[in-house]
């Protein structure tokens, strides 16, 4: 079953790598602007054919998140008075607040139960934001390839250009084709509201309807993974039948896996590109065999009675089925689950974990995994260089003093703000009442776990959760809500700074001393510095968690 799941997901994946690889490469070299893109430009007076530097690239991004934060925040904050409420109150100031930050960091946690929002606020605020916000990643990871393919310039493109162009040439049409599959597999679309119906034991329930398979697909498209249920992917009118859970994480994959080819045509060597892939594929494969192993030998009363440790997994999809999706969502910056990782073995709860703190690039969120990669790329050649004795240089670019601050703070920042909220929230006694009284449902190694997941799905702008944490308090809604507003911008603003460092060198030409960075070695090379960076960080955090709770 796990090899039938797998070989699907590459057959297909192998199927589009390379043409949906080569037009991405084409939307972001095209000298044509088509007419709904000019009409775009003129109605926000933006001039296409003026690019930017890395400074003014950052302020667009900057301020075109913080007008989507404002404009997510009032929508939740007034639904009750909009068309399609459903009677829904409007939401509380928290968790507004976590929830605009949340789906415009591209990370779609969920403090709140998702039937509580008015189809409004779905799909004019949250199905929007899914849309702009992988949108701003792939532009951003664009950027940095610009930066590395461009030879003494001091632009790295123009960021409104960019954004238009991703969404109306990439995710519009896909997501609309991807939309029209999952309603034909069963995905329900609507606006009829909620009916009560009497079920064959003569008992009285209540079915939601609502707009679900146009934001499901641009949901996982976008790895996203806001659920417009609370069970998320988990529930029958967003994830119908086995089939269709293989074609959301198909969906997942698409952008990730085939950005590594966009770049590699954009720096002119294919040979990168497949580089990068590699890694980033040998990893996943690594990740999901590691996850199955785990489920699949799980040990205790409850699964030697079951017969399989089937607790919190959908009986539609088995144990396989749940685990290639949970670990296809928690490689990428995808909060989607269709099983509860909360009730997963220890071990098992815990690959979910280190799936994300890997820093989601195998292969990553859209965009995020492909300029996450790289980093680990530009962080593995200077380790090289030090062990040879030669000035670092990848794709012909030096990597100096500057360069290397860059990546280092990149790869800092995430264990500064998972480690800090963690310790925060049991060092500190308020905090630390409130949280074990309030939002934990377990106690021991299992309640650090989800505390643990919680920031770092957060930073990670991953989103998905362990299930057994009530996130709606005052301090997890606001701590969690920085851990996602600095978790995303702050790699941001390195990796422009990073691409315009990079596009204002001149290419050294290859020598005799040059490390060449398409060969199996150069493959290793990155994926043991990512193992490297991610086990000296989180082992001893793991350990007190998923790993003393797999050993008990």
């Amino acid at each position: 079953m796990l090899i039938a799941s797998l070989a699907t997901l590459f057959l297909a994946l192998s199927a589009v790598y390379r043409p949906f690889g080569d037009y991405m490469a084409y939307v972001f070299t095209d000298r044509v602007n088509y007419r709904p893109e000019q009409w775009v430009y003129r109605l926000t007076g933006v001039d296409p054919a003026r690019e930017q530097s890395w400074p003014a690239y950052l302020r667009s991004v900057l301020c075109f998140s913080l007008a989507g934060v404002l404009i997510l925040y009032l929508l939740q904050r007034v639904q009750q008075w909009l068309p399609f409420s459903l009677g829904n109150t409007n939401m509380t100031p928290g968790v507004s607040f976590n929830t605009a930050i949340s789906f415009v960091t591209n990370t779609n946690w969920q403090a709140y139960s998702g039937e509580s929002l008015s189809y409004t606020v779905q799909f004019a605020g949250l199905a929007v934001q899914n849309f702009v916000s992988a949108a701003t990643g792939i532009a951003v990871a664009i950027a940095l390839v610009r930066g590395l393919a461009r030879r003494r310039m001091r632009t790295i493109g123009n960021f409104w250009v960019d954004i238009v162009r991703a969404c109306f040439r990439i995710l519009l049409p896909v997501a609309a084709a991807a939309a029209l599959i999952l309603i034909a597999g069963g995905v329900i679309q609507n606006f009829s509201g909620n009916h009560t119906i009497s079920t064959i034991a003569g008992g009285m329930q209540t079915l939601p309807g609502g707009p679900v398979a146009s934001q499901e697909a641009i949901k996982e498209l976008g790895t996203n993974g806001g659920g417009f249920f609370n069970a998320n992917s988990a529930h029958p009118f967003e994830d119908p039948s086995a089939w269709t859970s293989i074609f959301e994480a198909f969906l997942i994959l698409l952008i990730p896996f085939s950005l590594p080819r966009t770049f590699g045509k954009m720096v002119g060597d294919h040979r990168q590109g497949y580089a990068v892939l590699a890694a980033m594929a040998i990893l996943y494969l690594a990740c999901v065999c590691a996850l199955t192993a785990f489920e699949l030998d799980g040990h205790g009363s409850a699964p030697t009675l079951a017969g399989a440790a089937m607790e919190g997994k959908e009986a539609r999809f088995g144990i396989i089925q749940s685990v290639v999706f949970v670990a296809t969502a928690t490689l990428t910056s995808t909060g989607a689950v269709n099983s509860m990782v909360d009730s997963y073995t220890g071990l098992g709860g815990g690959m979910p974990l280190v799936n994300m703190l890997l820093g989601e690039i195998a292969p990553g969120g859209v965009g995020s995994g492909l300029y996450g990669m790289l980093i680990i790329a530009i962080i593995a050649v200077f380790v090289a260089g030090l062990l040879v004795g030669r000035t670092p240089e990848y794709l012909g670019k030096k990597i100096g003093p500057r360069e290397m601050k860059l990546a280092s703070l990149y790869i800092l920042v995430m264990p500064v703000l998972v480690l800090s909220g963690v310790a925060l929230s049991f060092a500190v006694p308020g905090l630390r009442a409130s949280v074990v009284g309030n939002s934990l449902s377990n106690t021991g190694p299992h309640g650090l776990s989800e505390v643990l997941y919680a920031f770092t799905s957060g930073a990670n702008n991953n989103g998905s959760a362990f299930a057994g944490l009530d996130a709606s308090t005052p301090w997890l809604t606001a701590a969690v809500g920085v851990a996602m507003l600095l978790g995303r911008f702050l790699p941001i603003v390195l990796v422009l700074a990073l691409a315009g460092s990079l596009a204002a060198q001149d290419k050294v030409p290859v020598s005799a001393g040059t490390l060449p960075t398409h060969r199996p070695l150069f493959v290793a090379l990155m994926i043991a510095t990512a193992l490297l960076v991610t086990a000296l960080v989180f082992f001893p955090i793991l350990t007190l968690g998923p790993v003393a709770e797999g050993l008990l």
